[in-house]
């Protein structure tokens, strides 16, 4: 959700957009879009993810999911290296996500 959302929903929502209504609804509107993007920046860094250049909600679920990803290729890449048959290093990987 970033500012041009808030505000449709307002506008939405019946709230009439005037020269007076539109600046002050502009301000609301960046303030709500900087507290949410604030909440998922504040999960990422509790859970050891990088906000990056995160400067969006959108933003930072992207790098969530880059992240995320990069973990889980890491981790199946140790178990391979370690495994000594292919079916073994199958098998590693497979139970990861039973744990």
């Amino acid at each position: 959700m970033d500012k041009e959302d808030i505000i449709r929903m307002a506008r939405e929502a019946g709230i009439i957009y005037t020269q007076n209504t539109g600046t002050m609804l502009e301000r609301f509107a960046a303030l709500v879009a900087a507290h949410e993007r604030e909440k998922v920046a504040k999960w990422m860094v509790e859970r050891g993810y990088a906000t990056g250049h995160g400067d969006s909600t959108e933003d930072l679920l992207a790098e969530i999911d880059w992240q995320a990803a990069e973990r889980e290729r890491e981790g199946c890449a140790k178990i391979a290296f370690n495994a000594k048959t292919y079916l073994e290093a199958a098998a590693a990987i497979r139970a990861r996500g039973t744990k």
